[in-house]
């Protein structure tokens, strides 16, 4: 295309957004939606308003570490109820801040320290002059300290806190009001996938949070599809096919009731509909969408992955296609079948037991599934494998 193509298109020929969507704000991940858009989560909204009430009124919140599976409403129910006390708070002349942090971006105590530092400077006084690199923690949490000098309450919310490096930060945070360091009342929401997070905190932490901790269940089909009823305004009116929102529930449903793998994928068919032109978003658009999130998925987990692993998955999806009745193969008939995939990418295949030792990992990781089965006469036990995933998804990803 020329130069004097490119000068015949109007403005609207340029930003054109289609007919599908009408608020795609809605759909975005960490949209933090009103009160009346969220769905089967009154009990834990009591809860995490019940620790945060007393900071309401000036008072000190209660901690409080929160677990979950993905998409459960962890993060969207913590943001939403501490902007709510933080909007009481302020009718009742109380100075309340509230930030959140992602700790898996921020995963270091000083990456941490500098997100609070930065997040109350701009909410209490933006001239504060913060550097962005060149210091470490000590000095963030200086600044951070001397800021809280004119707030009443802080509330902190640290999401995937499991991702931190260590626990420093909680040791900081639970203990400053304690150690002189600020006269604000502190308190934090922890949030985490992973159950068994709270024992590897260490004795003193534990018993200088003094929180309080619950559990996010994931959501039902029916819940999911009440949530997905509830954005159903961020697309034109009419354009969903009726079959889209139920099936999209009972997808997400089966992938352990997780709301935001549920908004993506609805998010995704609708852009896939934009994307062709389509008038209304179809079943076909959202089995497109679902296809393309798991290659996504898929992608994401191997991508730190050697080559040989890529290698080995490969192997095992070729096995698995050319064999429709069979789910479970040997590690040496695996092992034969990468030794000719490493050799077709020009690579020196590594040893077979190097491969058993991968095809654990792989079991580890939720990629496989390994069990031992009795060899027959004459034969000794052996381990068996089988995919856990579609193997033209694995191939697809692999592909890209």
């Amino acid at each position: 295309m020329t130069d004097s193509d490119l000068s015949d298109f109007t403005d609207d020929d340029l930003f054109t957004t289609g007919s599908i969507f009408a608020r795609r704000e809605l759909l975005r991940v960490g949209h933090v939606p009103e009160r009346d858009r969220i769905v089967g989560r009154d009990d834990e909204m009591q809860r995490v308003g019940k620790a945060l009430g007393p900071a309401t009124q000036g008072g000190p919140p209660r901690n409080l570490i929160i677990y979950g599976k993905t998409g459960t409403g962890k993060s969207l129910v913590s943001r939403h109820v501490s902007r709510r006390a933080r909007g009481r708070a302020e009718e009742n002349g109380v100075r309340f801040v509230n930030i959140y942090i992602d700790c898996s971006d921020a995963d270091t105590e000083t990456r941490v320290a500098r997100r609070m530092a930065l997040d109350v400077r701009d909410d209490v006084d933006p001239s504060v002059h913060i550097p962005t690199s060149g210091i470490g923690a000590s000095e963030y949490y200086h600044y951070l300290w001397t800021l809280l000098e004119e707030v009443d309450v802080f509330v902190v919310i640290l999401d995937e806190i499991d991702k931190l490096r260590d626990d420093d930060v909680l040791m900081q945070l639970s203990r400053a009001e304690e150690s002189g360091k600020t006269d604000c009342y502190v308190g934090v929401i922890s949030i985490s996938n992973k159950i068994e997070y709270r024992e590897r905190l260490n004795e003193r932490i534990n018993s200088s949070l003094q929180d309080s901790e619950f559990v996010f269940h994931p959501y039902d089909a029916e819940q999911l599809r009440d949530i997905l009823e509830n954005r159903r305004d961020a697309f034109q009116e009419g354009v969903l096919e009726d079959s889209v929102i139920p099936k999209t529930a009972a997808l997400a449903a089966r992938e352990h009731g997780d709301a935001r793998k549920a908004i993506e994928i609805i998010y995704e068919a609708g852009s896939l509909a934009e994307g062709q032109g389509s008038s209304r978003v179809t079943e076909s658009h959202l089995e497109d969408a679902q296809r393309e999130a798991e290659v996504n998925r898929f992608q994401e987990l191997v991508a730190g992955s050697t080559p040989h692993v890529k290698y080995l998955l490969r192997s095992l999806a070729k096995l698995t296609q050319n064999n429709p009745s069979k789910e479970m193969f040997s590690t040496h008939d695996i092992y034969e079948r990468y030794q000719q995939q490493a050799t077709a990418e020009g690579s020196e295949p590594i040893t077979q037991d190097r491969v058993y030792r991968l095809l654990k990992e792989q079991t580890f990781l939720g990629v496989t599934e390994s069990h031992h089965t009795g060899g027959g006469r004459g034969q000794g036990s052996y381990l068996e494998h089988r995919l856990m995933r579609d193997p033209e998804i694995v191939i697809d990803a692999l592909d890209d």
